[in-house]
């Protein structure tokens, strides 16, 4: 599934869109596509994982899932879930994604301080939605989009692997400087996972996710589908110490 950082940067690769007016929009999303001929575009943006196509009375909404793909100026062989056509012969494509559209504004539908890419990310407010949930396992928290949007399972991973916190531990059982290392982490990994990407390199830099060895320990790490997201966990029982009330 693309995190937040990746929508960033698709959001950077598209901007060359913004202004301009859909000519044909075809593929076998249920949405009724006609409404989208003729319409110009007015911004995009995105939302921790949500792709945001922005309209003067409405959004389009991509949501890419866990395999979900897009493709500009070029197409893949595989049926594309949308495909938006302009007069200049431009095309952006989007593969296996859901798609939908948001009837109100932007602004009123999504919290961008919640959002760790965003300029209105708001570290304050996540350590509040932290505490008010102490019983949730950190690696559930992480992957909490109204706390951290835009952060994903290789982010959790990486980030409670640094943070030295087992991803079973609750959340109110952090000792307080740990809570707010897990909040400040969230953001700092995220940015470096964004310039990591950019230069091709992000798989050079993860430490324990799908990693077999601890890097500090010299021993196996420890994996599993954890927490009520079951997502997978890479983690060392030895160094990342469990924090339970």
């Amino acid at each position: 599934m693309p995190e937040g950082p990746s929508l960033v940067i698709a959001v950077e690769l598209a901007a060359g869109f913004s202004g301009k007016t859909i000519r044909t929009a075809e593929g076998n999303t249920k949405i009724d596509k006609a409404r989208l001929t003729g319409q110009r575009i007015v911004a995009i943006r995105s939302w921790g994982k949500h792709f945001l196509i922005e309209f003067a009375d409405f959004s389009l909404r991509i949501h890419f899932l866990m395999y979900g793909t897009y493709r500009i100026n070029e197409r893949k062989d595989s049926p594309a879930r949308l495909s938006l056509g302009f007069a200049d012969g431009s095309e952006l494509n989007f593969y296996t994604c859901s798609v939908r559209y948001v009837e109100a504004p932007l602004d009123s539908v999504y919290d961008w301080s919640a959002d760790v890419m965003s300029d209105q990310w708001d570290a304050a407010a996540a350590r509040k939605k932290l505490r008010a949930v102490p019983g949730m396992l950190v690696c559930d928290a992480l992957l909490d989009q109204t706390v951290f949007s835009g952060v994903g399972n290789i982010i959790k991973n990486e980030v409670l692997f640094r943070i030295r916190v087992h991803p079973l531990s609750t959340v109110g059982a952090l000792p307080t400087p740990k809570l707010h290392a897990l909040v400040a982490q969230a953001l700092q990994y995220s940015f470096e996972f964004l310039a990591w990407k950019k230069a091709f390199v992000l798989r050079q830099h993860w430490l324990v996710h799908t990693r077999s060895v601890c890097p500090r320990c010299v021993i196996p790490l420890s994996r599993g589908h954890l927490g009520l997201t079951k997502r997978r966990s890479f983690f060392c029982e030895n160094c990342q110490k469990r924090y339970i009330t």
